[in-house]
């Protein structure tokens, strides 16, 4: 089976070598024990200190402080066809990472496309553009790992033809159905009789909308570079999520993992300095053979 290798590379000084390994740590947490199973893709995340150091085959996420205008963040094709990530930096950018890493690994080229009945009651079947993190990406449908919060995902059900009991159709189990979005997220999809490209979307508003995007006449790279520089993804995530309370609450318990993790660590050395000084024996033994040369 083959793997999809990720890098993790910290192209700014706000995010110090130590932050960047427990990003990485807690990403890969989220793609082994939460993804993989439900989506049946396999991943490795490592943190790498440069560019420079990224083993060729691994597929870069990237942060950056300035990322350029805003459209400019989030997944790219490089001129060989290989997506990197473009990952804005802000307090909350683990969670703007996990959105990122979910979405590159469910569809690395950006331009997959899942037909399905149109949430838009005057529309026939359309074709979805695969985004798992975009109907659940507001901070408040996101999880801790490690500590970190990182990004709900929907599961493939979520494009099934109807609702059905027992059915889950996001990791966090917040989409109760097909389709559905979350406040604060969106859904893309192609309606081919007018060629115009449709969106629901529920920002800054108490009901959900839809919204013509109109004829996609010309891009560069993948459709999904192309919608989420017209909806601004990774901006929208960085400006938001560090005024939501779930993140209010995850910053509230930083503390007490900090104390946590830093008790762990006194322990070991502790241990380790016991074994130094002879005062601490891991057994013992009698009546046994002596080792010979």
């Amino acid at each position: 089976m083959l793997i999809t290798e990720l890098a993790l590379v910290a192209d700014t000084n706000q995010i110090s070598c130590s932050q960047l390994c427990r990003v990485a740590a807690a990403l890969q947490k989220q793609a082994t024990r939460d993804f993989e199973p439900i989506w049946q893709i396999p991943a490795t995340v490592d943190a790498f200190d440069r560019l420079e150091d990224v083993p060729i085959g691994y597929l870069p996420m990237i942060v950056r402080d300035d990322i350029g205008f805003e459209g400019a963040a989030g997944i790219h094709l490089d001129d060989n066809g290989q997506p990197f990530a473009l990952i804005q930096f802000s307090d909350s950018w683990s969670l703007t990472a996990s959105h990122e890493m979910l979405e590159m690994l469910v569809d690395p080229s950006g331009n997959r496309l899942v037909a399905g009945q149109s949430p838009h009651p005057d529309q026939g079947r359309v074709e979805f553009l695969v985004e798992v993190a975009d109907p659940s990406e507001a901070a408040e449908f996101g999880y801790t790992v490690n500590g970190l919060l990182l990004s709900d995902f929907f599961t493939p059900q979520f494009y099934d033809p109807v609702a059905a009991d027992g059915v889950r159709y996001s990791f966090g189990g917040h989409i109760a159905g097909p389709r559905q979005i979350l406040s604060g997220g969106y859904i893309s999809w192609h309606e081919p009789v007018t060629d115009h490209w449709w969106q629901q979307i529920w920002f800054d508003a108490a009901e959900p909308r839809f919204r013509d995007l109109g004829k996609l006449t010309a891009r560069n790279g993948s459709l999904r570079s192309a919608i989420d520089a017209r909806t601004g993804t990774s901006a929208r995530i960085a400006r938001t999520a560090p005024q939501s309370q779930r993140f209010a609450d995850v910053l509230a318990f930083l503390p007490l993992v900090a104390e946590s993790t830093t008790a762990r660590a006194n322990g070991w050395l502790a241990q380790i300095e016991a074994l130094k000084a002879g005062e601490y024996r891991e057994c013992a033994w009698e009546d046994g053979d002596e080792e010979t040369d």
